[in-house]
């Protein structure tokens, strides 16, 4: 019996980006995955490491050079920046398509990439041929992508949440603030003092503030759609809990606009603009979304506010970061990619509590 699943492999299965990847791809009907690698942990059963995965896979990591990717249909890289660049060209010359989770191809301008990352770019060929994988934005073109750039999860949030502003043009472009807080997942499951239980809990703090990776990336986006400049403030906090993004976004409505669109102008300018997203949410109007209420889920949940019906609009944008903001978002893109139905493997309510 021929097996029309999409042969899939992981390189980087050990990071929690790594596992909730794995965890959306065992139970997916059109998936069979083929290959999980790490240098590190090579010959170790997947669910020796992750116990969660018990009963649901099966295979050992591998190590990435054994040629098991040559195989795949599909190879995601659910690693740190700066690796998928080295091997996306040769596995794109076997005609394999690429999702990658990081940061490598995200940014359209070498140099920049170049000075954020501060590395030089082992392919920069690739970067304008790389689609940004934000569907709400780039469906058509992810259809026919050979490779992915997967966006990040503070990027995420940011843009979906000002979207629908930027393009009915109603709002100062000159004038926006992200004011974002993450769960320490965000910052990978490598050990570190900064985000150990006793530094973490009970407090929060800025970090990057002088300037953040995600800064240049949500810039790019907010740009394209505003079709010229958009200058943004972007001020990340570090919160006590595991995972979730809370972007709360303030932008001022531009003087022709101030009059009209009152907060039931606004509200319906949300609502039309993702009536037919999946995975965007528009709260009722009023509404205070939390980040449990998207906890390991892959949806975006937006509220609309214009305080005191005054000239300053504030958007309210929560996402579970390893997912919609990172694996979620990944395994859509891959439904996309592969014509699939898009919430296929993705349907599962967020946890509570």
């Amino acid at each position: 019996m021929t097996d029309n699943r999409i042969k899939v492999g992981v390189v980087g299965g050990t990071g929690y980006t790594g596992v909730e990847l794995l965890r959306l791809l065992v139970n997916h009907p059109n998936v069979r995955l083929a290959a999980v690698t790490s240098r590190s942990e090579a010959g170790m059963p997947v669910a020796d490491l992750f116990p969660s995965l018990r009963g649901h896979l099966a295979l050992p990591f591998t190590d990435p050079e054994n040629g098991e990717l040559a195989d795949c249909d599909l190879v995601y890289f659910a690693t740190p920046n700066g690796v998928a660049m080295r091997s996306a060209p040769q596995l794109l010359a076997q005609g394999i398509r690429i999702i990658d989770l990081a940061a490598d191809f995200r940014l359209k301008n070498q140099k920049e990439w170049e000075h954020w990352y501060q590395e030089d770019h082992a392919c920069p060929e690739l970067l304008a041929t790389a689609v940004y994988g934000l569907p709400e934005v780039n469906r058509e073109q992810i259809k026919s992508a050979q490779l992915i750039a997967n966006p990040g999860c503070y990027p995420t949030a940011v843009q979906l949440g000002l979207l629908p502003l930027l393009e009915s043009k109603c709002i100062d472009t000159k004038s926006i603030i992200a004011d974002c807080k993450s769960g320490v997942s965000g910052a990978g499951r490598k050990a570190s003092l900064g985000t150990s239980l006793c530094e973490v809990s009970e407090s929060i703090k800025a970090y990057a503030v002088p300037g953040h990776r995600h800064l240049p990336e949500i810039a790019q986006g907010l740009k394209a759609v505003a079709g010229g400049d958009a200058e943004l403030v972007f001020v990340p906090h570090l919160v006590p809990m595991i995972r979730g993004i809370h972007a709360t976004l303030y932008a001022k409505l531009s003087a022709a606009k101030t009059g009209s669109e009152n907060a039931a102008a606004l509200q319906a300018m949300f609502a039309q603009r993702y009536q037919d997203e999946p995975f965007v949410d528009v709260l009722p109007q009023g509404s205070h979304p939390d980040t449990r209420s998207v906890k390991g889920a892959n949806y975006c949940r937006i509220a609309v506010h214009r305080p005191l019906n005054g000239d300053t609009v504030v958007i309210l944008s929560v996402i579970d970061n390893l997912v919609k903001g990172a694996a979620g978002q990944a395994v859509q893109n891959m439904n996309i990619m592969f014509g699939l139905n898009e919430s296929a493997g993705l349907n599962n309510p967020a946890l509570l509590p």
